[in-house]
């Protein structure tokens, strides 16, 4: 079964984005559904992926857990069967697709990590050598790996919007020096620790995108999902080559898809059964490479 929409009176929505659909439960925490929604593009496509925000929740809480001693995170609760009542009444919409976590402050930029140079960096890296607007050294190929990771923000677009690359002084400029500096420099550390951890089980993290915010205190907080295959690009270590595009296991197979059938990057279509069930099989795939485990709840 897909799950587009979550229907939960007795809950306080406080908004749909294009996976999820946010409650509060409570002053100090809120409730994450991550639905079966599909977006490219910043478009969400018509029909959803079955099982998606099921498997993104519980990478996510994987990666919550392995990068623990990074930096603290969101995350309350990922046991249903701990969440509040009012919680558990829902229980067939949202058992294995919800996190409770903290209500933070959340700082209005996407931390972007790039490991390896692919996307819309290729893209602007073959027109003027730069990504951001940081200068990098000629001659670099497509899908090369970075001497060091490269920390490249963008923007937070409201849906319907695009989200916008920006040079790291820009998130200076909106959030402050102080936590650009911590935003930039934790998000890099999670990065290198994930990329050399999913390299063990035989996956390349091209790149992803944090989010973070900030408590009543200050402490800078790693919040939203982590490390999935909707926020990173995961290649196949075992079939890399530089010079190319790369064979993936996130959903740049749909954004590949789009492309080819001239997609206006505008308006919501349906997807194909067929690449609808490709796109559930690869996220499947990412689970059980990263975790080594098998997807039992779906």
């Amino acid at each position: 079964m897909t799950l587009l929409y979550t229907n939960c009176p007795d809950l306080e929505l406080v908004t749909r984005g294009k996976a999820r659909d946010i409650y509060r439960v409570d002053e100090s925490s809120i409730l994450l559904v991550t639905t079966d929604r599909l977006s490219a593009f910043d478009v969400i496509m018509k029909n959803g992926v079955p099982g998606k925000g099921k498997i993104l929740t519980q990478i996510s809480k994987f990666w919550f857990d392995y990068l623990g001693d990074v930096i603290p995170n969101h995350l309350i609760c990922s046991d249903f069967s701990q969440m509040p009542e009012k919680v558990q009444k829902y229980k067939d919409q949202l058992e294995h697709r919800s996190l409770l976590v903290r209500s933070l402050q959340v700082f209005p930029i996407e931390a972007i990590v790039r490991g390896y140079i692919t996307g819309s960096a290729w893209a602007e890296y073959k027109k003027k050598k730069t990504v951001c607007g940081i200068q990098l050294p000629d001659g670099l190929q497509e899908s090369q790996k970075f001497d060091e990771p490269l920390y490249t923000p963008s923007t937070k677009a409201e849906i319907g919007q695009h989200d916008e690359n920006i040079h790291p002084d820009r998130a200076k400029e909106i959030i402050g020096d102080n936590y650009a500096e911590i935003v930039s420099n934790t998000a890099v550390e999670l990065y290198s620790k994930a990329a050399d951890y999913a390299l063990t089980k035989g996956i390349i993290i091209a790149d992803t995108k944090f989010e973070f915010g900030k408590d009543k205190e200050g402490n800078v907080i790693l919040i939203d999902e982590v490390l999935t295959p909707d926020s990173s690009r995961f290649w196949f270590s075992a079939n890399y080559q530089v010079g190319t595009t790369q064979d993936s296991i996130d959903k740049q197979f749909v954004r590949n898809y789009l492309l080819s059938i001239n997609f206006d990057k505008k308006t919501s279509i349906e997807l194909p059964e067929d690449i609808v069930q490709k796109t559930a099989e690869k996220y499947i795939e990412a689970y059980r490479l990263l975790t080594g485990s098998e997807p039992t709840f779906l």
